[in-house]
């Protein structure tokens, strides 16, 4: 498994309980995507792989895949709505870049979209670019990688909050779990986020 000293951070403050590697077909998901990964992204998805935070956050798959309940959320869905909202938008108007570089790694329950904006060519350079739903601009860049950018927001290192909603906690633990074991949960009867029993899940 691949060791990441921002990973390893953010386990710190988000414990992988509840994670679980993916397992990523990395040659295809780099043929599909026709570039490399970040190494935090790669990292994670080893320790953690696709799933919520919270219930109010999800990281996405790099490629698709099949649950026994409902197919977890993936990349190419949330890619496709961040780059309609920059045409949306205005284009150029609201964000000078080619759409093409704009790649989807999560979502809020806010409606916000996680991207990388991948023109610098090492992916490990990446930033995080927020396409927001109700946030002081659409789109904002912050010069961090996926797993710096939730290591600062779960200890509320920024100024104004780069999301639509405060979906972590800076007095606690933040979790998160895995989309496999959401569905294991969910079809068992118990809630999906907390494990607890759910008269409603299941259903």
């Amino acid at each position: 498994m691949a060791k990441n000293a921002q990973v390893e951070a953010l386990e710190r403050l988000m414990p992988a309980v509840h994670g679980a590697d993916e397992e990523i077909d990395w040659t295809a998901a780099e043929a599909a995507w026709g570039t490399r990964f970040p190494a935090d992204y790669v990292a994670f998805m080893e320790r953690f792989g696709a799933g919520s935070i919270n219930g109010e956050a999800s990281v996405l798959l790099p490629l698709a895949a099949h649950g026994p309940q409902y197919d977890p959320d993936q990349m190419a869905e949330e890619t496709a709505n961040a780059r309609t909202t920059w045409h949306g938008l205005g284009g150029r108007t609201a964000f000078d870049t080619d759409p093409e570089h704009i790649l989807a790694w999560g979502v809020t329950a806010g409606a916000d979209i996680l991207c990388w904006h991948t023109v610098d060519p090492d992916p490990d350079r990446w930033p995080v670019l927020v396409c927001g739903r109700h946030t002081a601009e659409e789109f904002a860049l912050y010069p961090y990688g996926m797993a710096e950018f939730l290591c600062r927001l779960f200890k509320d290192e920024f100024d104004l909050n780069p999301v639509s909603l405060v979906f972590w906690d800076s007095e606690r633990p933040q979790s998160f779990v895995n989309w496999r074991e959401a569905q294991r949960r969910w079809l068992a009867g118990l809630n999906p986020e907390t494990g607890e029993p759910d008269p409603y899940a299941g259903r």
